[in-house]
């Protein structure tokens, strides 16, 4: 079996009802395939157009029918509005894997009129409902994915030609009702999510949807050395004062341990004035670690700007209050401390490895977004690496 990089596209009407997670989840959990790109879009009409144009194939195995309905589903539903002008958010996945088109297509499903089984995403999150006549009453096929034809490379590279001018940081996608002032916020699905194939990346993204916010961009990322020391740079000096009781008592310990003595508390107290800024400086290269693969002092200097081997998913979330929305769903850092309910108490385990990472203010997510690069077309990178320029 031949490895393939194949797509999957988020209908707007499945972002508008914020199931997004819990389709990447069954994605990620069912197909086995890995995601190695992720794109949002807010489609113009010339991409809709040449898409559509493209989805009517005599070697796609389903029937023409359906086919027909996918074209004037894409025709009308996921360009811009024709009464206002509005363009609407498509989210782009890209799964690579050994025979990713049929894998992908398996656990997408095929259309059942008025099915409701919940064995595939379709059955779930989908809808053809038609009359005693035959006649579509209603469809919303909730994920559109490759067909099972070599077409689909060619449907891929249509949406890389336009990524750059339909996709990114879609920051001016929604509109707010007068008076309302939205915030943008940065999430990391940090990498304890993706030791293994599952869908707790899915899940994680599903609990935030709890809060109403926009999905306005995402990226799959992974993080360089010198990125992890850029956006965790002001938890190192936290880290060497906060833990300094820690690394005093931890120290006390070994000593009267090992030496069978007591100390005074002048003498306990020096040893924790040199020993915790190692400890804290220790802790954050545990981190930086954590999110790259890489500890500073084990990579030359020169390849601290090449991208790790740890994989997380940025995502920034908009709307009213976003910052605290988004926060109070994640809980508190330490998972022990999480109130039941909340991400880090239900997905983490360490305060390191707590699932998800969010900004604590504006200004912070201003920043860590100028680090991560939200915006960054990996998209067109990732197809161009695999079948080639895109014209």
């Amino acid at each position: 079996m031949k490895e393939q990089l194949a797509y999957v596209f988020v209908t707007p009407y499945t972002l508008f009802k914020s199931r997004t997670g819990g389709l990447i989840a069954r994605l990620l959990a069912r197909s086995g395939c890995e995601l190695v790109a992720a794109r949002m879009f807010a489609p113009s009409r010339e991409l809709v157009q040449e898409y559509a144009e493209m989805i009517v194939s005599s070697n796609d195995s389903w029937e023409r029918k359906v086919q027909e309905l996918i074209r004037d589903y894409v025709l009308t539903k996921m360009g811009p509005d024709p009464r206002t002008g509005a363009r609407r958010r498509v989210m782009a996945l890209l799964f690579k894997g050994e025979n990713a088109v049929k894998r992908l297509r398996d656990v997408v499903g095929f259309f059942y009129p008025d099915r409701y089984s919940g064995e595939t995403i379709r059955d779930t999150y989908g809808d053809l409902v038609m009359d005693e006549s035959g006649r579509v009453q209603y469809f919303e096929p909730a994920i559109l994915v490759s067909p099972d034809d070599d077409s689909f490379v060619h449907k891929l590279k249509v949406w890389a030609k336009y990524s750059e001018t339909d996709g990114g940081i879609l920051d001016w996608a929604i509109k707010y009702k007068p008076g309302e002032v939205p915030q943008k916020t940065l999430v990391l699905i940090k990498p304890d999510n993706f030791r293994f194939p599952s869908g707790r990346p899915g899940n994680v993204i599903d609990y935030f949807s709890r809060t109403g916010l926009f999905i306005i961009a995402i990226k799959v990322h992974r993080m360089s050395v010198a990125e992890a020391l850029n956006f965790y740079a002001p938890v190192r000096e936290v880290l060497r004062t906060k833990l300094k009781d820690v690394a005093q008592s931890k120290a006390k310990a070994a000593i009267e341990k090992e030496l069978n003595l007591k100390l005074p508390p002048d003498a306990e107290k020096k040893i924790g004035e040199v020993v915790s800024p190692i400890y804290g400086d220790a802790q954050f290269n545990e981190i930086i670690e954590f999110m790259s693969g890489y500890e500073p002092s084990e990579l030359p200097k020169e390849k601290w700007n090449e991208p790790g081997t740890e994989k997380c998913i940025a995502l920034v979330y908009e709307g009213v209050e976003a910052v605290k929305k988004i926060r109070d769903v994640l809980g508190p850092t330490d998972p022990s401390k999480a109130p039941p309910g909340s991400i880090r108490r239900e997905f983490g385990s360490t305060i390191m490895t707590n699932a998800a990472h969010a900004s604590d203010s504006v200004e912070s997510a201003n920043r860590e977004m100028s680090i991560v690069k939200p915006e960054e077309n990996n998209f067109k990178r990732i197809i161009e690496e695999f079948y080639g320029k895109v014209e």
